[in-house]
């Protein structure tokens, strides 16, 4: 499924079929989506970091190329070994979904200042990094473990998902992946809650010289790094996602200076929106046009080579991002943010507070303590199986080991 406007060029002859494979997606051409970016003082935002448009254009371009690009694949194995061997048309929510997840990846390992070029070698967490997303089974973040895994939550394999439904299915393949170790939190009802954050991401070495101990009432972010080595909580890595509708069938301008806020933050992991089955993974602003990613390209499944490196080409968009007035966006949207330790949770719900909860109309609850109307808050944990995550929902009958989400479904898509 392509927007209008994006048409493939005939290969040229003289052009080998193996590199016009191999490259395809380079040769796209965008009219209506695409324009330069005008001539302007204004800033742009993407993801925390503002760049000025007049004279660092060629960074901001940079920033941009740099983020993980994932789109529509084909030739890969068939999902569930009789499913799709391509998810163009329906895998596009998933794609962006992979994106946020791997900005957050790349914030936890390389931190948020890292860039990539063209053909330079990478730090080994990059390429371990991008080696979780490739479209195999054995995966930890594949569109076959995404997809899979949607099936707990009402998905079938080849049907569209809302932004809601792939941040349920990333918070459980989370459970899966050790070496990122990270705690997900997707909120419900509009409402994070920080109470049930800290004891999710809090967590308490197992050493025999603390067993038995009660951490200290009154540890927090602060003295927290320095209790950690005494046996004390450490904070496991935090992606929180918060999945809203802000607006009825089309977003609401109330809402729109608070959520180009949340593009500012140093938090930030941009939004998963678009259009009803059209989705786009939004990194920041200019004025009142969202800039995003487009994962509606269809390029050929890519494995890792014989040296164990991927070759990472066709991961990062190499020409100008694309942009639509805010108030286009459908109002089903999920934002994201990742709070590498605990002082930066704490950093984020201050400018909750004072940049979005200053509004008249909120665009989402932020509050201390679990409502005592809603269900004990229980930290998801990982089922108790003796294989590994892949070979675990490799089968869609062993899904019955997920409680299916009992949350408030916000976006109806």
């Amino acid at each position: 499924m392509y927007p209008p406007g994006i048409h493939f060029m005939p290969a040229p002859h003289q052009c080998s079929n193996s590199v016009l494979s191999k490259y395809e997606n380079q040769i796209t051409i965008f009219t209506d989506y695409l324009e330069e970016f005008p001539d302007t003082d204004e800033l742009v935002w993407i993801l925390g970091k503002q760049h000025l448009l007049k004279t660092e254009k060629s960074k901001l371009l940079s920033d941009i190329s740099a983020r993980l690009w994932f789109t529509y694949r084909r030739k890969f194995s068939p999902i569930g070994g009789t499913g799709p061997s391509s998810d163009a048309g329906w895998g596009c929510m998933l794609r962006c979904g992979q994106m946020m997840l791997a900005q957050a990846l790349i914030c936890r390992h390389l931190g948020r200042d890292w860039n990539w070029e063209k053909q330079k070698e990478q730090p080994k967490e990059y390429q371990r990094i991008l080696q979780c997303f490739l479209d195999r089974k054995d995966c930890c973040y594949s569109i076959h473990q995404m997809a899979q895994m949607g099936v707990g939550e009402g998905k079938s394999i080849g049907e569209w998902f809302g932004p809601n439904t792939v941040a349920q299915v990333l918070k459980k393949l989370a459970l899966f992946d050790e070496w990122n170790s990270l705690a997900v939190y997707v909120s419900m009802d509009n409402t994070v809650v920080i109470e049930d954050i800290k004891k999710m991401c809090c967590i308490l070495p197992l050493s025999a010289d603390t067993a038995g101990e009660s951490p200290p009432s009154s540890l927090n972010a602060s003295n927290r790094s320095k209790s950690t080595s005494a046996g004390w909580p450490a904070w496991k890595p935090l992606l929180l996602i918060v999945p809203l509708r802000l607006g009825i069938n089309q977003i609401n301008p109330v809402y729109v200076d608070a959520f180009k806020e949340c593009f500012k933050m140093p938090q930030s992991l941009g939004a998963l929106g678009g259009k009803p089955n059209n989705a786009y993974y939004f990194i920041g602003f200019l004025g009142d046009e969202l800039i995003f990613l487009d994962p509606h390209t269809t390029q050929t499944f890519v494995d890792t080579e014989e040296n164990g490196t991927v070759d990472d080409q066709t991961f990062h968009c190499l020409q100008s991002p694309q942009r639509m007035n805010i108030l286009n966006l459908d109002p089903s949207v999920a934002l994201g943010f990742f709070c590498k330790e605990e002082k930066d949770f704490d950093s984020w719900c201050s400018l909750v507070q004072k940049e979005i909860l200053k509004e008249n109309l909120r665009m989402f609850e932020l509050v201390q303590k679990h409502p005592s109307h809603w269900p004990p808050f229980i930290p998801p944990a990982k089922p108790e199986v003796t294989t590994t995550g892949a070979e675990f929902i490799d089968s869609t009958e062993q899904l019955e080991e997920f409680d299916l989400e009992e949350d408030f479904e916000i976006l109806s898509v």
